[in-house]
């Protein structure tokens, strides 16, 4: 990991002469969109760490559904809002490494979270908090090998293709499924490279839309009836858990008898709960409350002038099973 360090020049107000920092901080938090239970815990770390800091206000503020233009559209109003750091997940890198170039000229700290700019564009922020992404999709990956070992057929699903933080799991799947490396996110499709092929239809991208994402499961699986895997590199279809069931529940021998395999991205309870009800075989989590702490606390090290580190991972948890799901329980619930 490399150091960065940025820093910010501390205004002091002309009304009643106090100093910036008596007032307060707020620093915005933006996710891909606000209807999401990933997010939500997302927030849920951003207000706690609020709470512990002094006179920071974390502004929790998004796109209702995802939709990229809406985010740029959030964003850029906070800029011109000029609030004092920004922490965002971005949904189409590209074009949102276009809206944080004005974050830059006017001097508003910048760091992204869960997804992350293109190369290129890494300049624009700070810092990197979240996932090691490339490493979920090769975690993703080894569960696949140990349940398939001489490959198969297989459906990948995903979220927006210019999404970075899918781009990159993609090609970490696809990288360790074919036992080579590909030039860059999301890697090269599988044909049939060391026993893995995807089918025609595959990917599948969802926009974050959690309905759509069970529908296009459903669907492939319907049509691909010897499909040997599925896996997903969100939580989309599993986070609107009955209708899940429902597309799943057809094909229940063959996920029992591991002639169908899945995989999924997260950890949140009703995922917990298909794992243990055997819907999936493995579950590759991610920590989305560290990551809304951690962005309050690195904003307002930056506004101090502070060193922070390139990037910031949160860490992984891979479950496989009943036990795996009641040790963690345990774990993020416990004293």
């Amino acid at each position: 990991m490399k150091l960065r360090v940025v820093g910010f020049l501390v205004l002091v107000l002309a009304v009643g002469g106090c100093a910036r920092e008596q007032a307060g901080y707020t620093f915005a938090l933006v996710p891909k969109a606000m209807n999401s239970p990933f997010f939500d815990l997302a927030r849920d770390g951003c207000m706690q760490a609020a709470a512990d800091l002094e006179d920071v206000e974390c502004l929790y503020i998004g796109p209702s559904e995802h939709t990229e233009a809406d985010q740029i559209q959030v964003v850029e109003d906070l800029i011109t809002r000029r609030v004092d750091g920004l922490a965002v997940s971005p949904s189409n890198a590209t074009a949102m490494a276009r809206a944080l170039t004005r974050a830059n000229e006017v001097g508003i700290p910048v760091i992204t979270w869960d997804s992350d700019l293109l190369a290129e564009d890494a300049g624009l922020r700070t810092t990197y908090i979240g996932t090691e992404n490339r490493a979920m999709g090769v975690e993703q990956a080894k569960l696949l090998q140990e349940l398939k070992p001489d490959g198969g057929t297989i459906c990948i699903q995903s979220g927006g293709p210019a999404a970075m933080n899918h781009n990159e799991r993609m090609q970490g799947l696809r990288e360790t499924l074919a036992g080579v490396e590909s030039a860059g996110p999301p890697g090269d499709r599988l044909e049939n490279r060391n026993g893995w092929t995807e089918v025609a239809a595959c990917p599948l991208y969802t926009n974050d839309d959690f309905p759509l994402a069970v529908q296009q499961m459903a669907e492939v699986l319907a049509s691909e009836p010897e499909l040997d895997a599925f896996s997903i590199t969100g939580g989309f279809p599993q986070f609107v858990d009955q209708a899940y069931r429902q597309a799943v529940e057809p094909y229940r021998a063959r996920i029992e008898s591991l002639d169908l395999a899945i995989i999924g991205a997260d950890v949140l309870p009703m995922q917990l709960d298909l794992l243990v009800e055997g819907l999936s075989h493995g579950q590759v989590g991610q920590r989305p409350y560290a990551m809304g702490y951690r962005s309050m606390e690195v904003l307002l090290q930056l506004t101090r002038g502070e060193n922070v580190e390139d990037p910031i991972y949160t860490g992984l948890d891979v479950l496989t099973g009943a036990a795996d799901v009641e040790a963690f329980r345990a774990r993020v619930t416990g004293p």
